[in-house]
Formats: structure tokens, sequence, C-alpha cells
């Protein structure tokens, strides 16, 4: 077996393990666990958060933050909930109290009007430039409308129609009950149609 194929074998066996299993490998002591759960959720969480904030550079911090936070608690997992429920919990945690400190700071950011924003999602192999710039175009739309949506529709929209998780696992998230998730998700997306 060259060396070649024993990346891709190792490559392919991290990506079978699951979530639960490399917190607590983490939790043992295997730091090599939590560069992979790092590997696992950066660009996800990045989505995410920019898509809550509009702005990437906040978002970048706030990833950082979460990640660092991990770090620093990862023994107050435990497996009651989904790995992923619990990251998204303090990735959303601190958004929303970024949310809060920009409301007291009030600035004007001239950056919120720079065309500098950065799409997380996977980038598709073939090069189709018309189809690119009309995605980005499509992008900018939707987060403009997404960006006027209160914090409390922003944020469960996000993780319902952008990052696809279910109405149990954003209750558990939020911590709000879930027929108040499914309200909610249904007035964001009416009044994203309004926009």
């Amino acid at each position: 077996m060259n060396i070649e194929s024993e990346q891709k074998s190792k490559v392919s066996k991290n990506a079978e393990i699951s979530d639960e299993v490399l917190i607590a490998r983490f939790q043992d002591g295997d730091n090599y666990a939590f560069d992979l759960l790092v590997k696992r959720y950066t660009d996800p969480l990045l989505n995410f958060v920019y898509r809550f904030l509009g702005e990437r550079t906040e978002a970048e911090d706030i990833v950082q933050e979460t990640f660092l936070r991990l770090f620093k608690n990862k023994h107050y997992y435990k497996e009651i909930a989904k790995f992923s429920t619990w990251i998204y919990t303090i990735a959303s945690n601190l958004a929303k109290t970024e949310l809060r400190k920009r409301k007291r700071r009030n600035l004007f950011s001239i950056s919120n009007y720079m065309s500098t924003e950065k799409d997380y999602d996977i980038p598709d192999q073939e090069s189709d430039p018309e189809g690119e710039a009309n995605s980005v175009v499509t992008d900018q739309i939707i987060q403009k409308a997404i960006n006027k949506l209160s914090p409390k529709f922003k944020q469960v929209i996000v993780l319902r129609d952008i990052q696809g998780f279910s109405y149990e696992e954003i209750a558990e998230i939020v911590k709000i009950p879930l027929g108040t998730v499914k309200s909610r998700v249904n007035r964001a997306r009416l009044k994203l149609q309004d926009d």
C-alpha cells in the first residue's frame, strides 16, 4: 500500500467516526480528535454564523471562540444530546451575544456595505462563470432578506433552511418549545416571501 492510499484510507476512516466518539476521545486527551472536529465543523459553523450576523469577520471570530470554548470546556459535553446540537448551541449563544453588543454600540461599519462576502459552501468543481455570478447575486439577495429579519426569526430560518437541522434539534439549540420553532420558521418564511 503506497502513502497516498494510506492517507485516503485514513481520511475515509476519520469520516466514518461519529462526532460523539471524537468528543469522547478528545475528553480522554486525544487532541487529534479535536482537530478532526474542528475540520468537520469549521465551514458549517462559519456558514451558520455568517448567515446569522451577516458579517464575515465577526463570524470567523465567533467560530474561533466556539472552538476555544469547546477546547476549554470539553468535559461539559455529555452524550445526552447530539454533539452537533451542543456545538451549534455554543455558536448560537455567542452570535446572539454579538447581536446584543451591536445594539449597544450601534456603530456604522462601512465593511457591511462592501462586497467582500465569502461563500462557505462547498465549491463546484466545474467552472461556470455565468452560474457563479448568478449564484453570488442570488446569495446576496437572500442574505439581504435574512438580515432584515429579527434575530429570533433569523436564527431559526438559518438553522432550518440553510443548515438543515430538524425542528427538534433547533428546539434544543435555541431552547424553545417545538411548536414555537415551527411557528417562527413559518413566520420567517412568510416575511422572506414578502421581501
